[in-house]
């Protein structure tokens, strides 16, 4: 897994590992590589830990044909891709797309409540939705200022 190839050389640079993306388009991939810090991520960040990375995935070569590595901070309206990130956002306002219909529907913009070990708790106007992490295909913060609790 790729996560598990590049998260030691990232928390060796000073860096968390926020999460990956690895979109395929055509023959060619693009793998996102989104990476935090107690202060904030910068450009030159970004390239030292795309630099050190990159050499480490010519030698591991995880993904099959070719593809653009990008290294950039999760930014304001960051993706969550584990649970204990959303755990962190309680409060916020997200938008959450899932795999699967719950109550007719797929794509939910609300505001988490809570969060348990697999579900979240989102108030999409007043009704609250039970959501299972397992089910959620994408999830991003909107419009946060919020520096996520460490």
């Amino acid at each position: 897994m790729v996560a598990d190839i590049v998260q030691p050389t990232i928390e060796a640079l000073g860096f968390e590992l926020w999460g990956l993306e690895h979109l395929q388009r055509g023959r060619h991939s693009v793998l996102r590589v989104f990476i935090d810090c107690e202060n904030t991520v910068n450009l030159k960040d970004c390239e030292t830990v795309s630099r050190q990375i990159s050499a480490l995935l010519d030698v591991e070569d995880p993904i099959s044909g070719e593809y653009t590595l990008e290294v950039s901070s999760p930014g304001l309206e960051r993706p969550l891709f584990k649970i204990d990130q959303f755990a962190k956002f309680v409060g916020s306002k997200v938008k959450i797309a899932m795999m699967s219909q719950l109550k007719g529907r797929r794509k939910f913009t609300g505001v988490i409540e809570c969060v348990s070990a697999n579900n979240i708790n989102l108030n999409v106007d007043g009704e609250v939705f039970k959501l299972d992490f397992a089910e959620i295909e994408k999830a991003n913060v909107i419009n946060s200022d919020r520096i996520p609790t460490r």
